[in-house]
């Protein structure tokens, strides 16, 4: 099966978001941040501690949002040039082919390690760091898009 696509910016932000807050570590640090913050709240209504304490682990969690939501996924839409090129991928029974203008570069199968499927796109990861996005948008109808789907089951697994 072949397609060709593009990447809209809202829904590469929206993709890169989703691959942040699966991290495990965005996890952890977000339940310590919310922790912190609920515990600094309800100590500031016994009054235990002083306004600022708690101004400053609400301070912590806005800040953590605001990198995670806004300036990471911006961050790295801008510097990557992969999001503004054009691509034909071809998926095959024993990997998957990419073209782009400047050349193609194909991977086996093995070379993925999992993937997860996030509302616009699938993200096909080499190690837990590195991935690649395919948009849903890009099939043609919902029977490519299920075909797809059920290869990568197959032949990833997963996450």
């Amino acid at each position: 099966m072949t397609v060709q696509f593009g990447y809209d910016k809202k829904q590469v932000i929206q993709a890169l978001r989703y691959h942040f807050l699966m991290r495990p570590e965005i996890k952890i640090l977000l339940v310590l941040i919310n922790v912190f913050a609920i515990t600094s709240a309800v100590l500031f209504a016994l009054k235990k501690i002083q306004p600022v304490s708690f101004l400053i682990f609400s301070f912590l969690w806005f800040l953590l949002m605001l990198v995670i939501w806004r300036i990471l996924p911006a961050s790295i839409y801008r510097k990557a040039l992969t999001f503004k090129d054009h691509f034909t991928m071809h998926f095959e029974g024993e990997g998957v082919m990419l073209e782009t203008a400047k050349g193609s570069k194909g991977w086996d199968w093995k070379k993925f390690s999992y993937f997860i499927e996030s509302p616009y796109f699938f993200h096909l990861y080499f190690d837990a760091r590195s991935f690649f996005l395919v948009p849903k948008d890009a099939f043609k109808d919902i029977t490519d898009l299920q075909t797809v789907r059920e290869m990568l089951r197959e032949k990833v697994g997963k996450k």
